[in-house]
């Protein structure tokens, strides 16, 4: 008959094996997979082409020296408003330069070239009022229309945008009509002054039109030659945005494409829309080194202007042209998304396992995808999986 000490020992022997039993099943049964976790959420979504841009001010004219001479010191700062016809510049002439026959010929020729060029710009303005009053009647004609209820407002908005581009065509040909006046005025007087003796009165450089001075090259007086620039002045409220874009994206990009700024320095996103798509791209040398083929995109401010009227030519804004958008996009992290022969799968997590499942996915953008069929709303999905997760394998959440 066993002693109570026997008992006692067969019973911690007992104990013992069992303990060393569950510590080789625990250190060598399967474990649970440690893994980032994602959702298969409903939001909003957007697939666009983000770049940097500046903005410039779209009608600049650069006031160049119409005639060799000696311009004195120029009294305006950047910043100053000037009206058309004010002066920029005085050129005093150079006694010593002698102005021969074939100088005198060639100023003449440059009057009547600009002659023609004027003319040529009036007929445009006539073309652009035409166009400016049948874009406004057509406006006024659709808004009856649609106070009757006989059109969409689609038909009334494209019938708006018509008249705000007729409106501009004619503000710019009305431009081009003052720059050319300026041109022949320049050109009558170094005509003039070919057919002076050089003792004359001093020569003042006008401005072609209203604004204000954004850049003056030279300020100190000193010699001047023929169309070297002397200041530049421009409309700082009429702003546009030049972009470059890689030529890849700029195919994507058509005229009218949304564009939102972000991160300009304001407070939330300015808006606008692409005016213009250059057709001739340019070699550039990124900040890797690489040569890469770009595009330059003009973009016009939709916003309204006291929004953005703090900006200034040449400040920096971050575009980011709208491709594609929707509200309510079935969409998972672009993380969770793998190869699966000639489609995509992700790792779904059902009851703690991992579960693949084949996707057909629509649209993408750098964060999400979109998921047309294969996974249902608040799925659970593996983000990054690895070569160590396998269908039906035991994962948990990190």
């Amino acid at each position: 008959m066993k002693t109570k000490v026997q008992w006692r020992r067969q019973i911690v022997f007992a104990l013992i094996v069992a303990a060393i039993a569950w510590g080789l099943y625990s250190g060598f049964r399967p474990q649970p997979v440690v893994v980032d976790l994602g959702s298969a959420v409903r939001a909003p979504m957007r697939v666009a082409v983000e770049q940097e841009g500046r903005t410039r001010v779209a009608d600049r004219y650069v006031v160049a020296a119409p005639v060799d001479g000696y311009a004195r010191r120029i009294e305006l700062e950047v910043g100053d408003a000037v009206e058309a016809g004010d002066a920029l510049a005085v050129l005093e002439a150079q006694r010593s330069e002698v102005l021969d026959a074939r100088r005198r010929a060639e100023a003449e020729a440059r009057v009547a070239a600009t002659q023609a060029n004027l003319a040529a710009v009036g007929q445009r303005v006539q073309a652009a009022e035409a166009g400016a009053t049948l874009a406004r009647r057509e406006l006024e004609r659709i808004r009856r229309l649609r106070a009757a209820g006989h059109v969409t407002l689609d038909a009334e908005d494209r019938a708006a945008a018509e008249d705000e581009r007729a409106a501009a065509e004619l503000r710019s040909a009305r431009f081009n009509v003052a720059t050319a006046r300026h041109e022949l005025e320049a050109a009558r007087t170094a005509l003039g002054y070919a057919a002076a003796s050089g003792r004359g009165d001093p020569l003042l450089v006008r401005a072609p039109v209203a604004g204000r001075v954004l850049k003056i090259p030279r300020k100190s007086e000193g010699a001047v030659e023929v169309g070297q620039a002397l200041i530049e002045i421009g409309d700082p409220r009429a702003l546009e945005v030049e972009v470059d874009v890689l030529s890849a994206d700029a195919v994507r990009i058509r005229p009218g494409t949304r564009v939102l700024f972000e991160r300009w320095g304001g407070e939330g996103a300015l808006e606008g829309k692409v005016r213009v798509v250059e057709p001739a791209g340019f070699t550039k040398v990124s900040a890797l080194g690489v040569e890469e083929q770009r595009v330059w995109v003009i973009v016009d401010f939709t916003s309204p202007a006291e929004q953005w009227q703090r900006l200034g030519d040449g400040y920096r804004v971050e575009a980011s042209f709208v491709l594609w958008e929707e509200e309510d996009v079935l969409q998972v992290p672009a993380s969770a998304l793998f190869r699966d022969g000639e489609g995509w799968a992700v790792f779904a997590v059902e009851e703690g396992r991992a579960v693949r499942r084949r996707v057909d996915t629509g649209q993408r953008n750098g964060l999400a995808a979109q998921v047309m069929s294969g996974l249902a709303e608040g799925a659970s999905v593996v983000v990054h999986p690895d070569d160590r997760l396998r269908d039906g394998v035991k994962v948990s959440g990190r």
